[in-house]
């Protein structure tokens, strides 16, 4: 096992993996920018290390600040948590080459699943079902036409490099086949600086269910069963749950089996979640591979019991999976809301702001993962989100009724929240029958709510 670890992340992520390094005996170093100097895990961790003001760029995306702090606190791994460098090749082969270990995947399976459309090939190698597409990236507006001919309108045009919705457009008839083109490879290039796009089919309605995935060095590799992400905004995910109700359990092994098939092609190490869309008709089609622990990855946790964190952390060190696919049973249902510091009376608009107060819910079967606390400042420099409100229950009703009793429990003042947004959604009717897909919020929303 590792004698020190550093946490190159910050907010929620970077607690989360504090405790695991903790459980497992690990010492701690923190990185911080100048706008985190007064983050709740600093205290807790054995050393601290200010790495730059409160631009991620000149800090939390800076590959030297981090592996200097690395070298200078004396860590033998760092843990990259989730966004920033957790899917940057050059920082895992730069990490390796410092004689440290990246807890994540190999630098060559980064690569092979971090362009979606090199991605779209290996998953169609490893016999995964795809949705018809360009046979690889489409490199003018001529060569979209005779994509969009053959496989059939609506289209979408998607960036192969990023994510989270950026250089991406649907485009349901010819006419605004050109202005989409464009306007797409202008956002992706400005966005990512790359603007090339690939094209595929458009599935009208889908369900959005991911697989978590763990690997070990010794060939062995899991499935822990999937998350239901399809409550989005934007593309944004705002609440997941587990099982999800879509799924049949032939469906859902089948998709356990592809997703496996899939890392193994890409020779596959550690913690990976494989995303799926899946038709009004439960037919699923791959999306991507996310190389890095995800945000939703408590969803997981709390039906197998299985601490995700703590085992990419001895995988890292060389450890084989300590279970395998025979011994994953979940049990139960669990939900997570995502509560960010965004007021849903006025368009999600992001609050910064300093918290007066705060009332952590709890009783059994809740968790609330976060790094806030009453006389915490929001910053506008990152992620608007203050923590994860997860919920387990034996089943899914009960689930449903702890989460918005935890949701009422839940108190921040001082800046708005999207917590009174997610009881609306627990009380809507088709999200109560387990009847939605990822135009949901658009839907259920107040009218000023749809964009």
């Amino acid at each position: 096992m590792f004698r020190r670890v550093l946490i190159a992340n910050r907010g929620e992520i970077a607690l989360r993996v504090l405790r695991a390094c903790r459980a497992l005996g690990c010492e701690v170093v923190v990185v911080y920018s100048e706008a985190d100097r007064d983050a709740r895990y600093i205290a807790l961790a054995d050393e601290a290390v200010c790495i730059g003001p409160p631009a991620a760029g000149k800090s939390y995306l800076d590959i030297n600040r981090v592996i200097a702090a690395a070298e200078i606190t004396d860590a033998d791994a760092i843990h990259p948590g989730y966004g920033f460098l957790s899917e940057n090749a050059k920082f895992v082969e730069v990490v390796q080459a410092c004689g440290l270990t990246f807890i994540g995947p190999p630098p060559g399976a980064i690569r092979s699943v971090g362009d979606k459309n090199s991605a779209r090939v290996l998953a169609a190698a490893a016999g995964v079902p795809i949705t018809p597409g360009s046979d690889g990236l489409v490199p003018d507006l001529a060569s979209a036409a005779d994509v969009a001919e053959r496989i059939g309108y609506p289209v979408l045009i998607k960036a192969t490099a990023g994510g989270g919705g950026r250089g991406m457009r649907i485009v349901r008839q010819a006419a605004d086949l050109s202005d989409a083109f464009n306007s797409a490879r202008a956002e992706a290039g400005a966005a990512f600086g790359n603007p090339d796009v690939y094209m595929e089919r458009f599935v009208d309605g889908p369900r959005h269910v991911e697989i978590q995935v763990m690997a070990d060095a010794f060939g062995n590799l899991v499935h822990l069963g999937e998350r239901e992400c399809s409550v989005q905004r934007r593309h944004q995910k705002l609440l997941e749950e587990s099982p999800s109700q879509a799924l049949t359990q032939q469906l859902r092994e089948e998709m356990g089996r592809a997703a496996v098939s899939l890392c193994r092609q890409a020779g596959y190490v550690n913690a990976g979640t494989v995303e799926f869309l899946v038709d009004r008709q439960r037919r699923f089609y791959f999306m991507e591979l996310n190389a890095r622990v995800q945000v939703e990855h408590p969803v997981t946790e709390m039906v197998t019991g299985i601490d995700i964190v703590q085992t990419q952390i001895r995988v890292a060190a060389g450890e084989p999976l300590p279970f395998r696919q025979e011994d994953i049973r979940p049990r139960g249902h669990s939900i997570e809301c995502r509560i960010n510091a965004e007021d849903p009376q006025h368009n999600f608009r992001p609050c910064a702001g300093r918290i007066t107060h705060l009332e952590v819910p709890g009783g059994a079967g809740v968790r609330f993962d976060t790094h806030v606390y009453a006389g915490y400042t929001i910053t506008p420099h990152y992620d608007s989100m203050i923590g994860k409100l997860i919920v387990h229950a034996p089943t899914r009703d009960e689930a449903i009724r702890d989460m918005r009793q935890a949701l009422e429990e839940c108190t921040v003042r001082g800046v708005a929240t999207t917590a009174s947004f997610h009881k609306e959604i627990l009380a809507d009717p088709r999200f109560l029958a387990g009847d939605y897909d990822t135009s949901f919020v658009e839907t259920m929303a107040p009218r000023e709510l749809r964009t």
